[in-house]
């Protein structure tokens, strides 16, 4: 069985793969520093409640974003699960032409949703990702991958109101009802929602605009993106699992 992980700013989010069948998903923080040790006792554990030995895991692959826990998180995976993880970056098999500036520079995430995106949907293709950072990116009908714009998240934009005003209280992020709103906390939850709604429907229309293709399906993926795509219609597919496919159909293609 393949494990997948998608260690983000916020939550480290794995999938187990039976051949191309995701059979489990499940996720904990990365804001609790641990020891390989601490990674590897943990991750064993969880899989035990899931029904999964160690020993059932025969390879994992890993896109990160968070470079300093890497060398603990990889010897945990090393050490308990035994096997030399794949982790996506320079030279690794996508499918994507990168046409940026600096390949380099942009993030395994970004990459692993355009792959996944473009594998199951086709191109040209506008990838939405609303997690830590809301990251939007463009892919040519021919698989080129053309970036595209990092935005802070929503969650980041609700604790900024927090952290930097005096009165503001921390909120739950969800759809008010009425973008006039009444109170506070609504007031703040409209200008979260439907700013980010805003900003969603005219970032994907000044990318169609750019590009020349008005044609581009739009798919959106991360936490908060199943309430956002529900509430604009320039989003036509949300995907939950976008990032755990996309590294397993990556993983596939280092195999062949």
């Amino acid at each position: 069985m393949l494990l997948a992980v998608d260690i983000g700013n916020t939550d480290i989010t794995f999938g187990v793969f039976d051949c191309s069948k995701l059979e489990a998903r499940f996720r904990f923080t990365v804001k609790v520093p641990r020891t390989s040790d601490e990674y590897g006792e943990l991750l064993c554990n969880i899989l035990v409640q899931k029904g999964y030995k160690s020993s059932d895991i025969t390879e994992v692959i890993i896109a990160s974003v968070v470079p300093q826990i890497m060398y603990s998180f990889t010897s945990g995976i090393i050490k308990y699960i035994g096997c030399q993880p794949i982790v996506v970056g320079a030279g690794i098999k996508t499918g994507l032409r990168i046409d940026t500036a600096d390949p380099k520079q942009i993030g395994p995430d970004r990459i692993v949703d355009a792959v996944s995106a473009y594998e199951q949907y086709g191109g040209p293709i506008i990838v939405v990702d609303y997690g830590t950072a809301t990251t939007y990116d463009f892919v040519t009908a021919k698989g080129a991958f053309q970036g595209g714009v990092i935005c802070p998240g929503i969650r980041i934009s609700a604790d900024a109101l927090c952290n930097n005003t005096a009165n503001l209280p921390e909120i739950e992020i969800k759809c008010p009802g009425d973008i006039i709103a009444k109170e506070t906390i609504s007031s703040m939850q409209a200008g979260l929602f439907y700013g980010t709604i805003g900003q969603t429907e005219y970032i994907i229309r000044r990318i169609k605009e750019e590009s020349g293709m008005k044609n581009a399906h739009v798919v959106a993926t991360g936490g908060l993106g199943k309430i956002i795509s529900e509430s604009t219609k320039e989003i036509d597919i949300y995907d939950a699992d976008l990032t755990l496919k996309g590294l397993e159909l990556i993983y596939r293609k280092q195999k062949r």
